[in-house]
């Protein structure tokens, strides 16, 4: 949502989007956003498809030429996808052959793979160094591998079929109307309740992530599309495709997130800590990015984390349907 937004704001460029709407996907989405911007119906087209299956001659007539292809759609809930492994190993494999596919033949200019800090695994702690690009893969959870999958996959078609691949890894991100069960959104409402959290870890280590605001990586997206060319790979070398790190601009522990969060809703936090491993195997405490390649190109957060999260709060506060399902 917020990818297409930005895009419309600071581009002339046409979109066509495909989803699902199945895995707790909300066409409303769309509608409340176009409200306030009638001027950009033209320039979306909205299919509805499963994209675990191949696009049929009519989808293909309906999508037309294409330049990009922003692969961004994946089953991403880490709690289900421990609970229920092979199907969510399935659909992001098969949703990265359906596009992978596509592109080997409309060959568009570009192939952004987007995947997250997860498929290297843990850091040791909050205050470690983080994982450059092409840190070993290492998943903990199933989620994890299946992008790990999908990014195998799609360098295989980089080498083999020339498709312009660039590879982003991207953590925790959080914006306005964002899945009630995502770790924001969930810590807003229970202080709005007066509900206790749970904090997972131990009194002195407790998990911690980076977390960015949706409109900025999208920032870093256009970013990537409008100053870089992809690498090609070259006959006989033992290359690798282009690959960039995306991160917010602070790594924060989840309690200190949830204190913040509190602190801008001018409301108490009411919390326990808990061992995350006895509900959750397979949890990984730290997720740490090094995005020092795409900075050094000259890309930085259009917008704060403090200003970012400020106004995802206030929006959410405004528009309680959106979180309280």
């Amino acid at each position: 949502m917020h990818t297409m937004g930005h895009i419309f704001h600071n581009t002339d460029w046409h979109i066509v989007g495909i989803d699902s709407f199945r895995h707790k996907g909300w066409a409303d989405r769309v509608e409340v956003y176009l409200k306030d911007h009638p001027q950009w119906r033209e320039r979306l087209t909205l299919i509805t498809h499963d994209l675990v299956a191949p696009f049929s001659p009519l989808e293909k007539q309906q999508i037309g030429h294409v330049d990009y292809i922003i692969a961004m759609a994946s089953l991403s809930d880490v709690e289900a996808s421990i609970h229920d492994p092979v199907y969510y190993i399935k659909n992001n494999v098969d949703i990265a052959l359906t596009l992978l596919e596509f592109a080997r033949e409309v060959k568009p200019e570009v192939f952004i793979l987007i995947s997250t800090d997860e498929v290297y695994g843990a850091v040791e702690t909050k205050h470690d160094d983080k994982c450059k690009e092409w840190a070993p893969i290492l998943p903990s959870n199933p989620y994890a591998a299946s992008k790990a999958c999908q990014e195998a996959i799609a360098i295989s078609y980089w080498r083999t079929y020339e498709v312009p691949l660039i590879i982003v890894n991207s953590m925790n991100n959080f914006s306005q109307f964002q899945q009630p069960n995502k770790y924001p959104v969930i810590v807003q409402k229970a202080v709005a309740n007066g509900d206790e959290i749970v904090i997972h870890g131990d009194k002195n280590d407790i998990g911690s992530r980076s977390y960015i605001h949706s409109r900025n990586f999208a920032d870093a997206l256009i970013f990537l599309l409008q100053n870089t060319i992809p690498y090609r790979h070259q006959p006989n070398a033992c290359d690798r495709p282009d690959r960039y790190n995306v991160a917010g601009d602070k790594q924060l522990d989840n309690l200190e997130l949830a204190q913040l969060i509190a602190e801008l809703m001018g409301k108490e936090l009411k919390y326990k800590i808990v061992d995350a491993h006895s509900s959750r195997p397979g949890h990984d405490k730290h997720y740490g990015l090094d995005d020092s390649k795409i900075r050094a190109l000259g890309w930085k957060s259009p917008v704060s984390f403090e200003q970012s999260l400020k106004e995802t709060i206030e929006w959410q506060a405004a528009h309680p349907d959106w979180i309280n399902v």
